[in-house]
């Protein structure tokens, strides 16, 4: 096991709090489906962890006559569709950030979500008044892989980023969370433990996190203070 101290935890939202990649899922191949472009697993793990509107911009090129704006709309008018799959908080999650903030730890969530998407997302899961900050995609210039996100919480929270943990699972997120100087801790719920082999520990779920005095975290691993 590895013992990890922290000044602050940093959570990402979509896939690490809440497990929404089924329905974000449908959405982006409904989106393709809807303009004959073909689609593959790759090209829907794509999006993982960054903003819609910087992903499709990136494959503009696949629509056109369409901006990126009215695709992200489309996207997202979907969500709300009957049928579309059910999100539900990741294992652990919810007592997680509860004995962080029982333990007096400064919280924050950075999410490439817009806000009122990701307020409506911690409603849900009941953490949203145990958060000392949300950062979302609207909130910042350039979305994950930049670190520009991390980087914000870490400087109102007035927590030194080395001295935060940030919890990520797609590669976006970890690149995100490592270039800003934080400890990252990858969760492969939506992702294999491969993709995240750039973060410093990978759990299968919060679960397998411990919080213990210090405060501290527990995570599996070589033993490190």
């Amino acid at each position: 096991m590895a013992v990890i101290g922290l000044g602050a935890a940093v959570f990402d939202l979509d896939g690490t709090l809440i497990d929404t990649e089924p329905r974000n899922r449908v959405m982006w191949s409904r989106l393709f489906d809807a303009h004959g472009v073909p689609w593959d697993d790759a090209l829907i793990a794509s999006f993982a962890g960054r903003r819609g509107l910087e992903a499709l911009r990136d494959l503009a090129h696949l629509f056109p006559g369409r901006t990126v704006e009215e695709l992200f709309e489309q996207a997202i008018s979907y969500e709300s569709l009957p049928g579309m799959p059910e999100v539900a908080p990741v294992p652990g999650a919810v007592d997680l950030v509860r004995s962080l903030a029982d333990a007096g730890v400064p919280l924050a969530v950075v999410t490439s979500g817009q806000r009122p998407y990701a307020e409506r997302l911690l409603d849900t899961l009941g953490v949203r008044d145990l958060l000392d900050l949300v950062v979302t995609g609207g909130d910042v210039v350039t979305g994950k892989p930049h670190p520009e996100g991390y980087l914000a919480a870490a400087r109102d929270l007035d927590v030194p980023p080395a001295e935060a943990i940030g919890f990520e699972d797609a590669p976006a997120g970890v690149a995100a969370v490592k270039s800003a100087g934080m400890t990252c801790v990858g969760v492969i719920t939506t992702q294999p433990a491969g993709a995240l082999a750039e973060a410093d520990h990978v759990v299968a779920d919060f679960q397998e996190v411990d919080v213990v005095p210090g405060p501290a975290l527990r995570v599996p691993g070589p033993g490190q203070n």
